[in-house]
């Protein structure tokens, strides 16, 4: 090759140089694709931005990622909206906050359909009473509460089954700043029929209502008479004492002065409170967690284990443990109590740490709780069927895969191993590998516990990264590949061709038309992905779907791209 076509190649560009007109600069100084701005919804909607990466500050992350939602919302608000239900219903995010920001954006947009259909799925999006909160406070610092806006937030309140709504009344009191009380003075739902047919429902909310309101005088006592006719409240309407829900009177009953723990575990038992409805000098006494245990809902019992290792409930080989980790084991449970893979994930290495992130809690960790974690996490992503196919899984692990994923004490360094790891359980012909600038054989099983494969990828040694290396090393060693699995954050710069090319490289010296998938760990804008190449996908990171969405693509099962 002639000096001239050294330093000109289409098949050879340096990372550091754009090799394609679609390409853009990366926060790490190479050149990526960019991707589009659905993908890069889905990212925010899954991944959030809390944190920040390693080369963009979080501000600026929630900044870029608050100004492609609008873009999305300005371009088809109605698509925007219906995309937050889906990932926002199917329990796809670690977090919710991401979704309930968008939904709160597309409930403040100009255009009164985007407006409407934001309001009408609230209850979908928002499904409990902090995420209602959550709602309130990033619509109030978008726009002025209207007749519109009030009536969804009232539905949320009117719409459910009384017993449930009760429950939320009780067990998610504040967040933001935001009472019970204060939504429902600026919503002031309706309760109806009132001053006409009544019915044991329509008492038994207005009781609870005016209890969230005003506490239990305001069950007694009710001073809004205007809503009567003749401004005359009836006699039978005064007093709801006896309308109020089970579980609000059981609130009131654990929290009257004087009452002890053999009191408060007989009305936990009988009426199945909630942890959060429990006064916290109670929650030091093993016996009040042994009577929460058996209705405990898994989120509760994963955000707990902790502390019920260190009250003394959970032990060695305890009827409690084995308990807990049945329940963790429980994949129908868990997908129906929307738990996170990444929520299980987090769990497991803040319980093996043995302390809490705040606070002075300790314990010392029991095996039965750890295997049952570890089973969780692999139980919670959605069935995966395996494909058949001969794959690379490529970690990368330089650097920039150090900061933190969704806003967690944990690295996307540790998030890709655990991603991996979901594919190396269920396929038969794999590999699995780590590289930044160069590359580093992982030596893991299957048959690994998740947490002994964490702790292996994060000791590695990493530096730059070049994400074209699995690609480039399988032309060397002239493997047979017919996926590469990268999971990255898209950073890369320091190799002497672009990913994009080196897999073009692949296909013709191999004969083989290898796919690239590309499992973004961070919500930023870039990807090494050629979006013009049907052979290669974009899947956002730790999303409880991507397993699923992977294996359909490398078998050439339809999937949507």
């Amino acid at each position: 090759m002639t000096l001239y076509g050294q330093q000109v190649r289409a098949k050879a560009t340096p990372q550091t140089e754009q090799a394609h007109p679609d390409q853009v600069a990366n926060s790490a100084g190479g050149f990526s694709f960019r991707v589009d701005k659905w993908t890069q919804l889905d990212r925010f909607l899954v991944l959030g931005a809390e944190g920040g990466t390693y080369y963009i500050a979080e501000k600026k992350l929630v900044r870029d990622n608050a100004k492609n939602v609008l873009a999305c919302i300005a371009e088809d608000g109605v698509r925007t909206v219906a995309r937050i239900v889906e990932i926002s219903d199917a329990g796809r995010a670690p977090k919710n906050d991401p979704a309930i920001f968008a939904l709160a954006l597309c409930a403040s947009d100009k255009n009164p359909a985007t407006r409407a259909m934001a309001l009408a799925v609230l209850p979908k999006v928002c499904r409990i009473g902090t995420h209602l909160f959550h709602f309130v406070a990033d619509v109030t610092g978008q726009r002025n509460w209207s007749r519109a806006l009030r009536t969804a937030v009232s539905r949320w309140y009117l719409e459910r089954p009384v017993d449930k709504l009760a429950m939320q009344l009780v067990k998610y009191q504040q967040r933001d700043g935001w009472s019970h009380r204060d939504v429902l003075r600026l919503a002031h739902p309706m309760v109806k029929p009132l001053g006409g047919e009544q019915t044991s429902e329509t008492y038994r909310r207005e009781a609870a209502l005016r209890w969230a309101t005003g506490g239990i005088e305001s069950v007694v006592s009710n001073h809004n008479a205007k809503r009567f006719a003749n401004g005359e409240v009836p006699a039978h309407y005064k007093d709801l004492t006896s309308h109020l829900p089970a579980i609000i009177g059981a609130f009131e009953a654990i929290h009257a002065p004087g009452v002890d723990v053999k009191n408060a575990i007989k009305i936990i038992t009988e009426h199945r409170l909630p942890h959060e409805c429990v006064p916290n000098e109670m929650k030091n006494d093993p016996k009040v967690w042994e009577a929460l245990l058996p209705h405990m809902g898994l989120t509760a019992i994963i955000r707990n284990v902790g502390k019920m290792t260190d009250v003394g409930l959970l032990k060695p080989m305890s009827e409690a443990s084995r308990i807990v980790a049945t329940k963790l084991a429980d994949s129908s449970e868990l997908f129906a109590a929307r738990v996170h893979p990444l929520s299980v994930l987090f769990a497991m290495k803040t319980y093996q740490s043995g302390h809490g992130l705040k606070g002075k809690l300790s314990w010392t960790p029991v095996r039965e709780v750890v295997d049952g974690l570890d089973e969780a996490f692999y139980a919670s992503f959605q069935h995966v069927e395996p494909t058949g196919k001969r794959q690379m899984l490529c970690l990368d692990v330089s650097g920039s895969m150090g900061s933190s994923l969704a806003g967690t004490s944990l690295s996307c360094r540790e998030g890709s191993a655990a991603m991996a790891m979901v594919a190396a359980r269920t396929e038969k012909t794999w590999m699995c590998m780590g590289f930044s600038n160069r590359f580093v054989h992982l030596d893991i099983s299957p048959k690994q516990r998740l947490d002994d494969v964490v702790r292996r990828i994060s000791g590695l040694p990493f530096e730059s990264t070049d994400c074209s290396l699995p690609m480039e090393y399988a032309i060397q060693e002239k493997f047979e590949i017919d996926a590469f699995s990268v999971y990255t954050d898209s950073e890369t710069y320091a190799g002497r061709r672009h990913p994009h090319q080196a897999l073009e490289d692949y296909r013709r010296k191999s004969g083989i038309p290898a796919k690239l998938v590309v499992v973004g760990m961070e919500s930023n804008e870039f990807t090494i992905a050629n979006p013009n190449d049907a052979g290669m996908l974009d899947v956002v990171g730790f999303d409880a779907a991507a397993p699923g969405v992977i294996a359909d693509f490398i078998a050439g099962r339809e999937v949507q791209k």
